[in-house]
């Protein structure tokens, strides 16, 4: 197996997947445009990995620059992390949205066909299903995202199955990520995010214990849910990126565009996730609840059967071990 590029390779999921690839001794290529990542994960990384990495500051709006990077450095797959992600910032900011999510992977499709590269590993997400009609989600359930993030990615699901029925040659695989929690076993590295409008909850919840917020702010407490907070499917960032090893594998012996949920298959509340929290960390987490948020929605959580069944892959870690990881990560005096 030869080299991969990762673009948006220093961010939280792009880090961890260059972790367990140097695991399984395969060669990669980070690259990144540093907007919402810190240049310190590259040394972080190196440490984890015991080799230099190779890093290219690059937009990936940069066809052309995208097109003599893959050929020089002899690309054969791409794994595609680099997009703008939080779903309330994309409600007002929808153009940026577009620009970076649609445009930046077009430009990304269209430097690997002048390259002649057509293996693709995709960062979808769950947000494409929208408000869920049954629970678990599976990949059969209709496609409606609430919100622009989640339209962007089903508008590049859209892009690829076109691509697909025109050129038989591209084997893309798109993974639905639900929510991605804790850290790497060195703690070296976590989600740190540089944009206050990017950060899942448990980095708030870290700011809350680090005394840099005075509470977690909850949005939402008369769901139709157990406790009436928003439930979701967290799943340990190192099964997560493992899941990314497993489908790279998989594009090897496949053709087409195949979609996969990469979740745990468990739904937890916000309230258990904090509450799980405190417990493995013996600390107080204040909360105060707010209003819901434009474009959340209430449940969701995947039935991952079909990538245990294709790609082999299954979840390793729990809640608990997520909790922790992320409060040790924090206490390592890394994450600021």
């Amino acid at each position: 197996m030869s080299n991969v590029l990762l673009t948006g390779g220093l961010g939280y999921i792009g880090s961890h997947t260059a972790s367990i690839l140097a695991k399984n001794n395969i060669k990669f290529l980070i690259l990144d445009n540093l907007s919402n990542s810190k240049i310190s994960v590259v040394e972080r990384l190196g440490k984890i990995v015991k080799q230099k990495i190779e890093f290219i500051k690059c937009d990936i709006r940069d066809t052309n620059n995208l097109v003599a990077i893959i050929q020089k450095n002899n690309i054969s797959s791409v794994m595609h992390f680099a997009a703008l992600k939080s779903v309330e910032d994309s409600i007002f900011s929808p153009t940026e949205y577009y620009e970076t999510n649609i445009s930046g992977t077009i430009s990304i499709l269209n430097a690997m066909k002048i390259a002649n590269v057509r293996n693709l590993v995709f960062s979808s997400s769950a947000t494409v299903y929208g408000q869920p009609k049954y629970l678990p989600i599976d990949e059969l359930h209709r496609i409606e995202s609430m919100n622009p993030y989640g339209k962007t990615k089903i508008i590049v699901e859209e892009i690829f199955s076109d691509l697909v029925k025109h050129d038989r040659n591209w084997s893309i695989n798109s993974l639905r990520y639900f929510n991605p929690v804790g850290a790497h076993p060195s703690y070296l590295i976590g989600d740190d995010p540089i944009s206050v409008k990017s950060k899942n909850l448990m980095p708030n919840i870290i700011d809350v214990v680090k005394g840099i917020t005075k509470e977690i702010k909850i949005f939402g407490k008369d769901y139709d849910t157990k406790d009436g907070t928003c439930i979701r499917d967290y799943i340990h960032i190192m099964d997560l990126a493992n899941a990314h090893y497993k489908s790279l594998q998989f594009l090897e012996k496949s053709k087409g565009l195949n979609i996969f949920n990469i979740g745990t298959g468990n739904g937890y509340s916000v309230l258990e996730l904090i509450k799980t929290f405190e417990d493995v960390t013996q600390l107080k987490v204040p909360k105060i609840f707010a209003k819901r948020r434009d474009g959340d929605v209430h449940s969701c959580y995947a039935d991952p059967t079909k990538a245990r069944k294709i790609l082999g892959w299954n979840c390793e870690y729990d809640l608990r071990q997520m909790c922790l990881s992320s409060f040790e990560f924090s206490r390592s005096n890394i994450c600021i």
